[in-house]
């Protein structure tokens, strides 16, 4: 890179299959928040549309066909000085449970809304708190 600054969008899916969510864990090798868990999605390329990107994500990551309902939250971060991330996150639903993961991560877990507090980043937490059809007691 040359110095000038980069942003990018990033969608990111909350997929429940009955009373569960699914979260997965960030390879080990992966330059960004390697070991932790996250929900599963990534960038938007330039030519797609928002819920086509966020469909085609979670397919290659988890295997998972999925229903978009709606968005929960959107956010920005920085993840260094010169790279910025416009985070939409949204409520999915699968029909099943048969996860088959990408080399992006090492792990997946289906739990509790309860559980989502022990696993997720707390500002992920905190971003589903401010969710307005979202709350997590």
């Amino acid at each position: 890179m040359n110095g000038e600054s980069e942003i990018h969008v990033v969608v990111k899916g909350l997929i429940m299959h009955q009373d569960q969510f699914l979260i997965v864990k960030r390879s080990d090798e992966d330059e960004i928040g390697a070991g932790t868990w996250e929900c599963p999605g990534g960038k938007i390329e330039f030519e797609e549309e928002i819920i086509q990107a966020l469909i085609r994500e979670i397919n290659e990551e988890t295997g998972l066909v999925i229903s978009v309902d709606h968005i929960l939250y959107a956010t920005t971060f920085f993840t260094d000085p010169t790279r910025k991330v416009v985070l939409l996150t949204y409520l999915c639903q699968a029909d099943t449970y048969e996860v088959q993961l990408s080399e992006e991560h090492s792990a997946y877990k289906w739990v509790t809304q309860e559980e989502l507090k022990l696993h997720l980043p707390q500002t992920i937490i905190e971003n589903l708190y401010k969710a307005k059809e979202w709350s997590i007691r």
